[in-house]
C-alpha cells in the first residue's frame, strides 16, 4: 500500500533574524517521522518558507509546535516587509504528496485549524480546498487589507474568522492571523528585471497573470474604473490561467522582480511563465535577467522545463537527468542571484534516504571491487541487468550524435526520440541492479525466520517460497527489458551514423549477454520453486526470448559484417 504522505509549507514573516527562523523551523523536527526538507528566507520580504513532509497526524503535530513557536518569536506590531502579510504564520497550506487525496488533505487543514484557534487563541481563514464559502477559496481575499487592516476585519460579519477569536485583543495583536489551506502544489517563483522600476515590474504582472488588470476608461493608469452591471470593476484577463502576479523592488538584489505563484502548472507551467515574462519584458524596452525559485520543486517540472527548451533549440531530450537539470538551471537563469543546489531545491532528491547505499551509485572500479568480495551479492543478475545498461547506453549515445551530426538537422526528432527510448531502457535495467540484490537478500531473510513451532515452519516456508519466486522475476524482467532494448541499437546500426557502427554493435553484445546472463539466473532460481505451473510459465517465456535474442543478435551481426 502506498504510504501517505503530505507535505506543509508554512510561510512565517520573519526572514532576517536566522536564530529566530532556526528555532522556529527546528521544532518540526521534534516530532517522530517529520522530515524538514528546506528553509528559504528573504530578507527584503521578511519571511522564510519552510517545508516539511510525513504521515498527516505527524505532520499535523509538527504544524501546530511551528505556528506555537512563530507566535511566541514574531511580534506583528513591527513587522515590516515587501510581501502581503497577516500574521506571524501568515499561511500554512497542506498538499497531498503520496496515498491522500486532495479532500482528505482538506479535512486535515481543517483539524489544525480548528486546534490552532482553541489552543493558541489565534483567528484564521481558511482558503482554496479547505474554505468554507467561495468568497473565502482565495487567498488573497482572505488577506486583503493585510495586518494593518486586521483590527477592522475581524469585527466585519462578513469576515467573522472560520477559527479562533474575532477580535483584535492583545494577543491577536501580536500575532496577527492565519490563513490555512489543502492545495495542489504550488511552485512560489520570481522573474528577475533589468529595472528598479516597481510600477514598471507590476505592468508586466498584469499582462501575465490570470486576474489581469482592472479596465479604466482613457488612460490604462489613471482613468476611470470600468463596473459591470452589478457594479464591479471590468477585468481584462491576463495571458496566463492558474498564474497570481505582483511587482516588488527587492533591495537585497537591487532589482524589481515579479513574483508569481503558479497554481497550477499543468495548466501553466515555470517555463511558460519565464518565457511569456521575457516577451512581455521585450515589449516595455526591458529584459528578463533570470529567475528565482522560492522553496521546492517536483522534479518533473525541472525535467519539462529542459525538454522545452531542448526542443526549441533541436537538441535531442535523450541526455541524462543530470544533464536536464543543468539545461533548465541555464535556460531559466535560477542560478542569477545565488547558486541552485538541485539536491537541496529538488523535492524528490530531497526525500531520498541518505542512509540507502545503491549499487548503481558506487564508481565502476567500486562496483567491480564490490562484486569481487566474498559478499554473495551483486551477483550475475544484477552484473547482467548492469550490463545491459551499458549496452543500452551505447546506443542513445548514438542516437545523440546522430541528432547534433551537422546536414542532419531535419532528422533530429527522429533520433531524439530513439534516444529517450535508450534512456527509459537504461533506467529500467539500472533500477533492477540493485533490484536483483534486495530480492537476493528477501531469500536470506526468510531463511532466518524463527521454526520453532508448526505454524512458524509454515510462514518460514511461504516466505521463501514468495521470496525465491520475486528472485525469479526480477531476472526474468532483466532478460525482458535488455531483450526490448536491442530496437535502438537495431534502429541506430539502420539510420545512425556510420562511424558509430561498432558502438551500436558492442551495445548489440551487451544486450545479449544481460539476457543470457539472466537467463542463467532465472533458471537456477526457479529450480527451487515448489509451483511447477509457476516455474513451466516462467521458463517457457524466458527460452522464448533466449533464443529470440540469439536470432537477432545473428542478424545484427551479419548486417554489420557486410558494411565494415
Amino acid at each position: 500500500m502506498e504510504k501517505r504522505l503530505i507535505e506543509c509549507v508554512p510561510n512565517i514573516s520573519e526572514g532576517r533574524n536566522q536564530e529566530k527562523i532556526n528555532l522556529i523551523a527546528s521544532v518540526v523536527e521534534t516530532v517522530e517521522g517529520v522530515k524538514l526538507l528546506d528553509i528559504d528566507p528573504g530578507k527584503a520580504t521578511n519571511r522564510t518558507v519552510i517545508t516539511f513532509v510525513g504521515e498527516p497526524e505527524q505532520v499535523i503535530e509538527a504544524a501546530f509546535l511551528l505556528i506555537k513557536k512563530a507566535a511566541e518569536l514574531i511580534d506583528m506590531r513591527i513587522h515590516s516587509g515587501e510581501h502581503p502579510r497577516f500574521g506571524a504564520t501568515d499561511v500554512c497550506p497542506l498538499v497531498p504528496i503520496s496515498g491522500i487525496s486532495l479532500d482528505e488533505t482538506a479535512d486535515y487543514a481543517r483539524q489544525l485549524g480548528e486546534r490552532v484557534g482553541k489552543e493558541l487563541g489565534i483567528p484564521g481563514y481558511f482558503y482554496e480546498k479547505a474554505a468554507k464559502n467561495q468568497a473565502r477559496v482565495n487567498l488573497a481575499n482572505c488577506r486583503s487589507g493585510e495586518y494593518e487592516g486586521l483590527k477592522k476585519k475581524l469585527t466585519d460579519p462578513a469576515w467573522q474568522p472560520d477559527f479562533g477569536p474575532a477580535e483584535f485583543n492583545e494577543s491577536v495583536a501580536k500575532t496577527g492571523a492565519i490563513a490555512i489551506s489543502a492545495r495542489d502544489f504550488l511552485i512560489a517563483y520570481n522573474v528577475n528585471l533589468n529595472t528598479t522600476s516597481t510600477r514598471r515590474a507590476n505592468a508586466i504582472a498584469f499582462d501575465i497573470r490570470e486576474a489581469g488588470r482592472i479596465l479604466r476608461e482613457g488612460n490604462p493608469a489613471t482613468g476611470k474604473k470600468v463596473l459591470d452591471a452589478k457594479g464591479e470593476p471590468v477585468r481584462v484577463p491576463g495571458k496566463l490561467k492558474a498564474v497570481k502576479g505582483i511587482g516588488w523592488f527587492i533591495e537585497e538584489y537591487g532589482i524589481a522582480q515579479i513574483s508569481y505563484n503558479l497554481t497550477n502548472i499543468s495548466i501553466t507551467s515555470m517555463h511558460v511563465a519565464f518565457d511569456e515574462t521575457c516577451m512581455a519584458a521585450n515589449k516595455r524596452g526591458l529584459r528578463v535577467t533570470g529567475s528565482e525559485l522560492i522553496g521546492l520543486i517536483p522534479l518533473k517540472a525541472m525535467l519539462d522545463a529542459a525538454d522545452y527548451f531542448l526542443i526549441k533549440q533541436e537538441r535531442s531530450l535523450g541526455i541524462s537527468e543530470s544533464e536536464k537539470i543543468k539545461i533548465a538551471v541555464k535556460s531559466l537563469g535560477l542560478d542569477d542571484l545565488k547558486p541552485f543546489k538541485p539536491e537541496e531545491k529538488i523535492i524528490e532528491y530531497l526525500l531520498k534516504d541518505p542512509n540507502e547505499k545503491k549499487l548503481v551509485d558506487l564508481s565502476a572500479a567500486a562496483l567491480a571491487e564490490e562484486t569481487a568480495s566474498e559478499s554473495m551479492a551483486p551477483g550475475g543478475g544484477s552484473i547482467a541487468a548492469y550490463v545491459g545498461a551499458l549496452g543500452v547506453s551505447l546506443g542513445a549515445m548514438v542516437a545523440n550524435l546522430s541528432a547534433h551530426k551537422p546536414g542532419w538537422d531535419d532528422q533530429w526528432s527522429f533520433f531524439s526520440e530513439w534516444a529517450q527510448k535508450g534512456q527509459d531502457y537504461k533506467n529500467e535495467l539500472l533500477h533492477l541492479v540493485d533490484e536483483d540484490t534486495r530480492s537476493f537478500n528477501k531469500i536470506i531473510e526468510a531463511f532466518r525466520l524463527p521454526k520453532g513451532s508448526d505454524q512458524e515452519k509454515q510462514v518460514r516456508s511461504e516466505a521463501i517460497e514468495n521470496a525465491t519466486k520475486y528472485a525469479t522475476e526480477i531476472p526474468f524482467k532483466v532478460m525482458q527489458t535488455a531483450y526490448r532494448s536491442l530496437e535502438v541499437m537495431q534502429a541506430m546500426i539502420k539510420d545512425g551514423l556510420p562511424s558509430s557502427l561498432s558502438d551500436a554493435g558492442v551495445g548489440i553484445l551487451c544486450a545479449r549477454t544481460a539476457v543470457i546472463g539472466a537467463y542463467f539466473n532465472v533458471r537456477i532460481n526457479a529450480k527451487d520453486i515448489k509451483d511447477k505451473i509457476f516455474v513451466d510459465e516462467i521458463l517457457s517465456k524466458a527460452k522464448e526470448i533466449y533464443l529470440n535474442t540469439l536470432k537477432a543478435e545473428s542478424e545484427v551481426m551479419d548486417v554489420i559484417d557486410s558494411r565494415m
